[in-house]
């Protein structure tokens, strides 16, 4: 195969990746803390002896928006988004992980959890525990718990320590690849939910450019294959 062949096949496999990167962001339009994701294409090139250069492009880079999603009023006690910067800090039998998801319940044990059950930590990492009787349940701005009058805890909110990279493992749960430290730019906001910071429109756009890109790439291809077919058609005559 030509170089042109092989620069056409690693960007046909990049395009595929960033369908299918786009096609899960739409369907997570409505998901509450998800953090739409993107792709990131590179080119390597490497001189080749006697003959032209040979160009490889990647699109393997997976890249996180951070930005803002909006905030719904859901008048939830156990219901918080997170204003500015951080993560809620969970407990998995994984380790520990970080979402913007704040759906959040009270297990049979008295323990705040995930909608999946996993346990909610404090600024220390110890699972934060919500007394039976807790009369006035509220959580002020940064994230102190009080019932009944008094603190009985604070919600931990965290980031990455700069240069940390974080790593998707589902849709709201990312794994930080390295230490975090507390977030001072997070602001907890009770009885609210962040919801997908997803733009719609433009993901559609994006798909319906990738899909033309991908078909187009395809359509080089068969038409290289064909070439090929009638020149070796042409020299075993």
């Amino acid at each position: 195969m030509e170089t042109a062949g092989y620069t056409t096949l690693t960007r046909q496999a990049g395009l595929l990746k960033e369908v299918s990167l786009v096609a899960n962001n739409i369907a997570n339009a409505a998901t509450t803390g998800y953090r739409q994701e993107g792709l990131i294409f590179s080119e390597y090139i490497r001189r080749t002896e006697g003959g032209p250069s040979l160009s490889m492009a990647r699109g393997d880079i997976r890249r996180t928006s951070m930005m803002q999603g909006g905030l719904t009023p859901t008048g939830g006690k156990l219901d918080f988004a997170i204003e500015g910067e951080g993560f809620f800090a969970v407990e998995t039998p994984a380790g520990q992980r970080l979402t913007r998801a704040g759906n959040f319940s009270v297990s049979a044990a008295g323990e705040m959890v995930t909608h999946d059950g996993h346990r909610v930590l404090d600024t220390g990492g110890a699972p934060v525990f919500v007394p039976p009787d807790a009369g006035g349940f509220h959580v002020a701005a940064d994230g102190t718990i009080s019932a009944n009058g008094q603190p009985i805890g604070q919600i931990g909110v965290l980031r990455p320590v700069d240069g940390t990279p974080l790593i998707r493992e589902d849709g709201v749960m990312f794994r930080p690849d390295g230490p975090t430290e507390p977030a001072p730019g997070g602001r907890i906001v009770q009885g609210f939910l962040e919801g997908s910071n997803v733009d719609p429109i433009g993901q559609f756009a994006r798909l319906i450019e990738a899909q033309r890109a991908y078909e187009m790439g395809q359509s080089f291809l068969d038409a290289e294959n064909a070439r090929l077919r009638e020149a070796l058609k042409t020299f075993v005559r």
